[in-house]
């Protein structure tokens, strides 16, 4: 099966998007966060989410910290008829023009051991994985994940890098 691309538009959520999100929400994770955990998260004067928006409705989302030095992606899904098909990638993409490198140069994020897909998925966006939380995801290990912009790297990781 060829995946193609969805067209959508990303923009912020609003209210109005949380039963699509929720939905999105508990058919992605185990161990979904409720209504309650996303409204506490958004909240916060830092944090952020973002909705992927099609015709057919809201086909994914993402949430964000805003840190000092860097963007933290605290949860990211994609509707399951709509994996494959670019969406996460353009999200993603979004964070990562939001970097500068006289602000916040690097985006980070923690994947689940178990999550071999999002894993994967990161590292063929330019994610490294600086460590591993043991325990961090009700006692699964996490990676620790980072993208840093290119001309943040050290010479010795653009080799790498390249």
């Amino acid at each position: 099966m060829t995946a193609t691309t969805h067209a959508v538009t990303v923009r912020w959520l609003i209210r109005r998007d949380m039963d699509e999100v929720m939905d999105i929400e508990r058919s992605s994770f185990g161990v979904p966060w409720t209504e309650g955990e996303f409204l506490e998260f958004l909240r916060q004067q830092t944090n952020i989410g973002m909705v992927a928006e099609s015709p057919a409705g809201i086909r994914g989302y993402v949430l964000y910290e805003l840190h000092t030095r860097r963007l933290h992606i605290a949860n990211l899904a994609v509707a399951a008829d709509s994996r494959r098909c670019g969406i996460a990638t353009q999200m993603v993409q979004r964070l990562q023009d939001k970097l500068s490198g006289n602000r916040r140069s690097k985006l980070t994020l923690d994947v689940s051991e178990s999550n071999t897909a999002g894993q994967l998925f990161f590292q063929r966006r330019g994610f490294w994985c600086s460590c591993i939380r043991p325990g961090f995801f009700d006692g699964h290990d996490a990676y620790h994940m980072y993208y840093q912009l290119p001309s943040e790297l050290s010479p010795q990781r653009k080799l790498e890098w390249d």
